[in-house]
């Protein structure tokens, strides 16, 4: 296994049990994400992108030895799309680090988003921004990953059912080795 997937999957072995507020694990949800893009034929970077979206949360828990402060912003978007970087392509990391964004864009644009989201969705929303402001949007828009970012973000909000059951995040490593190498 490559060195940074490796590194991947002890993150989310040491950090992926843990949950803000859904009733899921952050592995859980992950995989969940995963196999709703898988389902609806996204390509293999945004599958990816999709299993790794929250990768920032993890990031957060490992710098604070398990211990997030919920009451800010912790701009896990950015932080993960970072994090991931050097290793993956921009098809993997910009959706990832426009995800939040998309979430506030979906709120804007989308009179019935709103009510879709989670109680862990609305609770950070005000922390991340709020609704977008026209100007917001229109930039928003004109992103080359717009359509991946609002896809992985309806995606996201749909993976948070504790009742389902999917592929486990190990079967996402040879994928995951398979965008890495081919870079």
């Amino acid at each position: 296994m490559n060195e940074f997937i490796h590194h991947i999957h002890n993150i989310y072995g040491q950090f992926g049990n843990s949950k803000y507020d859904e009733l899921i694990s952050q592995t859980e949800h992950a995989t969940q994400c995963a196999a709703l893009a898988k389902a609806s034929g996204a390509s293999l970077e945004l599958t990816i992108a999709a299993l790794l979206h929250d990768i920032g949360h993890l990031l957060v828990l490992q710098k604070g030895n398990g211990v997030a402060d919920l009451s800010v912003d912790d701009e896990h978007e950015a932080l993960g799309a970072r994090h991931l970087a050097p290793h993956f392509p921009s098809g993997v990391t910009a959706p990832i680090a426009l995800h939040v964004a998309a979430k506030r864009f979906l709120c804007t644009a989308d009179d019935t988003y709103f009510d879709q989201l989670s109680i862990g969705s609305v609770r950070s929303l005000e922390k991340q921004g709020g609704l977008m402001t026209h100007q917001e949007v229109m930039r928003f828009e004109r992103s080359p990953y717009f359509s991946s970012a609002v896809e992985l973000r309806r995606w996201d909000e749909a993976a948070k059912d504790e009742h389902i059951v999917v592929d486990l995040f190990d079967s996402y490593l040879e994928m995951m080795e398979s965008i890495i190498t081919s870079r």
